[in-house]
Parts: structure tokens; sequence; C-alpha cells
């Protein structure tokens, strides 16, 4: 029997080869592990549509990073700041391109918003 790959993010992984995809994306979140078990289908459905989000495109998947690390941002989402960052780390975007991302959060989500996301990233760039 042959090791089923998935594709994700540019990247193809091993069917539960959460290490490799966590690497990559930054961090994968407990439910989706879980969902390998419990619903292999869904599982691989999910890898399959990350694979065509964070592809490059018109847009490059650094750019969509910095993009998703806006929307977190704004909403406060601690979870999905923290993975957006570290995938972004990861990926080579700079604190300063962060920056710059959540300024363009704060004047559409407001200074919490702001504030919340330079906080998460001064911890993640050190």
């Amino acid at each position: 029997m042959t090791e089923q790959k998935i594709p994700c993010g540019g990247h193809n992984y091993k069917a539960g080869d959460m290490k490799q995809l966590e690497e990559n994306i930054g961090h994968v979140p407990v439910f989706f592990r879980d969902l390998a078990k419990s619903d292999p289908a869904m599982h691989e459905a999910v890898l399959k549509l990350d694979n065509y989000i964070w592809s490059d495109g018109a847009l490059s998947r650094k750019q969509k990073k910095l993009m998703a690390i806006a929307i977190a941002a704004s909403m406060r989402d601690d979870h999905a700041l923290h993975a957006q960052l570290q995938g972004a780390k990861h990926l080579g975007v700079t604190m300063a391109e962060v920056e710059e991302a959540l300024r363009v959060t704060f004047m559409l989500a407001g200074m919490p918003s702001y504030v919340y996301g330079k906080t998460e990233a001064a911890e993640i760039f050190k």
C-alpha cells in the first residue's frame, strides 16, 4: 500500500503528518489534528482548500499571510493571530511588513486591534 500524499500550501504531506504541516503554516489546531482521525475525508478536503487558498497566484503567499495577520488581529483571535504570525516568520516576513499590515488594521478596525496585533507580533519576532 502506498502512502497517501496530501497537497497543502504548496507542499505534499503524508496523511496525518501534522509536524510538517505545522512547520509550514505556523500551528495546527488540535481540532484539525483530531479531524484527521475522526473524519479523514473532511480533513483531506480542508487540506486541498488550504493548498488552493495559500498557493501563489495574483497575490503571493507572503502577501496573503499579511492579510491573514490583519484579519486575525481585527478579530482579536489569539489562536489565529499567533499561528499566522508564526507562519509569516517562517516565510521570511519581517516585523516591518507586519507593522505595515497592522496599520491598515488600525484604519479599518481601530486602535485595540492594532495594539493587539502589535503586542503578539513583538513576542513572535523577538
